[in-house]
């Protein structure tokens, strides 16, 4: 009689990105991670299943961009570790995909437990904590609300009472972010992955100056 073979015999538990790192899904190093590879996998992940208006699907990394935006807005002195820390706050994606919330409640919770493993590893790759105060975690998870109400109004179909009724009512926006917000359009894969890039330097590169100050003043 023979042997039955377990589907999973010799399954492949890395995946190997565009830079040449391969990234253990099970136990991710912070050494594998780059961000040309996230923004690159970002720009290409669909918000709401692809179910969006315009002629590209609305990505992970544009609606990254909204929300560290948004995070600015709503604490304009906010530490710009903290932002950073709002701008991948996504970036899991780019290894797991964007699972809309209903399919996420119906997983066990050790799907989250995966994503905030590989969370944790991608704060340490960029010097961040690898787990945030909660304050900032409670800030990053009220501008992703805000930014997924205007997501949902203006490009994926939903009303103004739906959308209320699933992410609140946004509130403490200045009428040109609201304007802004209101009048989102999707970006080209490439596009997005460059502006995602782009933040992303820029925050990067202010997180070394506040980091050089501060031990410049130490006794």
């Amino acid at each position: 009689m023979e042997t039955p073979v377990r589907p999973n015999a010799g399954a492949r538990a890395w995946q190997r990105m565009l830079s040449g790192r391969r990234l253990d899904l099970l136990n991710p190093s912070p050494l594998d991670i780059e961000i040309e590879d996230i923004a690159h996998g970002l720009a290409r992940v669909a918000r709401w299943n692809g179910q969006t208006e315009g002629e590209h699907a609305f990505s992970v990394a544009q609606h990254s961009l909204l929300v560290e935006t948004i995070v600015g807005a709503l604490e304009p002195g906010l530490d710009a570790r903290f932002r950073l820390a709002a701008l991948i706050h996504d970036a899991p994606e780019y290894v797991i995909g964007d699972l809309i919330s209903p399919f996420k409640a119906a997983l066990s919770l050790d799907y989250k437990a995966f994503e905030a493993k590989l969370l944790s590893a991608i704060h340490v790759r960029f010097s961040l904590p690898a787990e945030l105060p909660a304050e900032i975690t409670r800030l990053i998870k009220r501008a992703d609300k805000i930014a997924a109400y205007y997501e949902a109004t203006v490009l994926a179909g939903f009303s103004r009472e739906e959308a209320r009724r699933f992410f609140g009512q946004p509130r403490g926006l200045s009428p040109a972010l609201v304007t802004a917000l209101s009048n989102l359009r999707p970006l080209a894969p490439t596009e997005g992955e460059a502006s995602f890039l782009k933040r992303f330097k820029q925050l990067n590169a202010q997180c070394g100056s506040a980091a050089k100050a501060r031990q410049a003043t130490r006794p």
